[in-house]
């Protein structure tokens, strides 16, 4: 009984500690640019066995430095209702569940339904794999970041963070890269081309689209009447 006992002790000390240090770090990202992502530390591990680039291309650029046809766009290809949920979009998490029965039967890929908080907290804080146990922590991170760090805030990580090509991260180094000149400088197609190529920018490129990617880019760019944060 004193043994159980103390496990249980131990096991909430151990919750109660993750809790504490995870609120710490997700007030101090509030407000410090977030640096590694385990996705990018992922990539330099891949590099020698993928013949890809260890190199991480990529500078931070604040909220108001980045043009705001990059938002529109992002939000208009990936999560539409961004500004209306409080992180997950559980109306899109059911409609997928009832979708995924059907795709499944045809040997099609399920529909996903992460919004752009949930894509954050993912790039942010967790490797890039499937389990349970990473999903759960997903959603307490997305929770998190919406309670902790605002839609502002998560815009802001979020192309700051995201991947955009072999070893290209960040909105300001895909600029630089694809486009020549600074964030602040993306023009509407530019932005909804960037935003085409991100369900897998390893496999869709910015600089040479397929004819799906110039389909999604002219789709996206239809829906850029959006709202963002401001």
């Amino acid at each position: 009984m004193s043994m159980l006992k103390n496990i249980l002790v131990w096991l909430l000390r151990s919750a109660a500690a993750f809790i504490l240090c995870t609120v710490l770090i997700l007030v101090i990202f509030r407000f410090v640019p977030t640096s590694l992502t385990p996705l990018m530390v992922q990539r330099v591990i891949e590099a020698p066995f993928k013949q890809s680039s260890p190199i991480i291309n990529r500078r931070w650029v604040s909220y108001g430095d980045v043009s705001p046809w990059v938002y529109r766009a992002i939000i208009a290809g990936e999560d539409g209702r961004f500004l209306a949920h409080n992180g997950v979009d559980w109306n899109a998490v059911r409609n997928a569940q009832r979708v995924n029965v059907a795709r499944q039967k045809h040997g099609k890929p399920p529909l996903g339904a992460s919004t752009l908080s949930m894509q954050t907290a993912k790039n942010v804080f967790l490797f890039p794999i499937r389990s349970i146990i990473r999903k759960a922590l997903e959603v307490g991170f997305t929770y998190g970041i919406e309670f902790f760090w605002g839609k502002k805030r998560i815009l802001e990580v979020y192309v700051n963070s995201i991947e955009w090509g072999n070893g290209v991260y960040g909105v300001q180094a895909a600029a630089r890269r694809y486009f020549g000149k600074d964030a602040s400088q993306i023009t509407r197609y530019e932005a909804a081309r960037l935003a085409a190529v991100i369900p897998n920018p390893r496999k869709f490129r910015v600089d040479a689209p397929s004819n799906y990617v110039r389909r999604r880019t002219e789709f996206i760019a239809g829906r850029m009447g959006v709202a963002i944060p401001k």
